[in-house]
């Protein structure tokens, strides 16, 4: 079956996100809320989650179950990005500014990931 481009676009950008938890999880650690239990763990798992679920979006029959993975995830991770606005440490270095752009383009991934359901 032939997806449009964009699809492949987001499949790529979610496997190549997933292993730069492996490549540099030190920089997924330092955005880690302190309250989630074993840090290093949950990166790994994160990484291993958005490669499989990428993978998942370039199959007729796993896309839908991937959507809603990536839709699950997504959510989930806007609690990463709500925690990095709360102070200059969980900011790891960012400006405020980017943080709080950054929330818009959450959504907007949601919505993206969103209108691959049933294609």
């Amino acid at each position: 079956m032939n997806y449009p481009w964009h699809l492949y676009l987001m499949s790529a950008m979610f496997i190549l996100a997933g292993i730069m938890h492996f490549i540099y999880p030190k920089a997924y650690l330092r955005i880690m809320p302190r309250y989630l239990p074993r840090p290093l763990t949950l990166v790994y798992a994160s990484g291993i989650a958005e490669i499989a679920l990428g993978i998942g979006l370039c199959f007729p029959a796993t896309i839908n179950y991937s959507v809603y993975g990536i839709l699950l995830m997504l959510t989930v991770f806007l609690l990463v990005h709500i925690h990095m606005l709360t102070g200059k440490k969980a900011a790891a270095g960012f400006p405020v500014w980017l943080l709080v752009l950054r929330l818009p383009v959450q959504f907007l991934l949601i919505y993206w990931a969103y209108s691959y359901l049933y294609i």
